[in-house]
C-alpha cells in the first residue's frame, strides 16, 4: 500500500467516525463520547499528512506515534459506544472496528520500520 493509498484509508476511517458520531443518541454520555471520538478519530488522517512532511526521521516517528495513539483512543471509544448501545449502528461500529484494527497494525510496522531503520543509520 502506498501513502496515498493509506490516506484515503484514514480519511475514510475519518468520515466513518464522523457518521457514526452523528448517529449517536442525544444523552449526555453519548454526546461526550461522540465528541471524543471525532476528535481522536478524525486526528490520524491531519496527523498522518503532517507526518508526510516531517522535518526529520525522529519526527517522522514522533507523529506517526500520534497517528498510533489516536487510533488505540478511538477504538477505545468505539467499544465503549458499541458495549453501552449509545449507537444504532451497529453494522458501522464493526466496521469502524475493524478498519481501526487493521490501521493500528499498519502503522506499529511503520513505527517500527523507521525506528530500526533509523537505528541502522546509528542515529539512535
Amino acid at each position: 500500500m502506498n501513502r496515498f493509498e493509506l490516506e484515503e484509508r484514514l480519511i475514510n476511517f475519518a468520515v466513518l467516525i464522523v457518521e457514526i458520531a452523528n448517529e449517536t443518541s442525544d444523552t449526555k454520555p453519548a454526546q461526550h463520547l461522540a465528541g471524543q471520538m471525532i476528535r481522536s478519530g478524525t486526528s490520524p488522517a491531519l496527523n498522518n499528512g503532517e507526518a508526510q512532511a516531517g522535518e526529520s526521521k525522529r519526527d517522522f516517528i514522533h507523529k506517526i506515534g500520534i497517528v498510533l495513539k489516536e487510533l488505540r483512543e478511538t477504538l477505545v471509544c468505539l467499544k465503549i459506544i458499541q458495549r453501552s448501545n449509545l449507537s444504532p449502528s451497529l453494522e458501522k461500529i464493526q466496521r469502524a472496528l475493524t478498519e481501526n484494527d487493521e490501521l493500528i497494525s499498519i502503522f506499529v510496522k511503520s513505527v517500527e520500520t523507521a525506528q530500526r531503520n533509523l537505528r541502522g543509520k546509528g542515529k539512535v
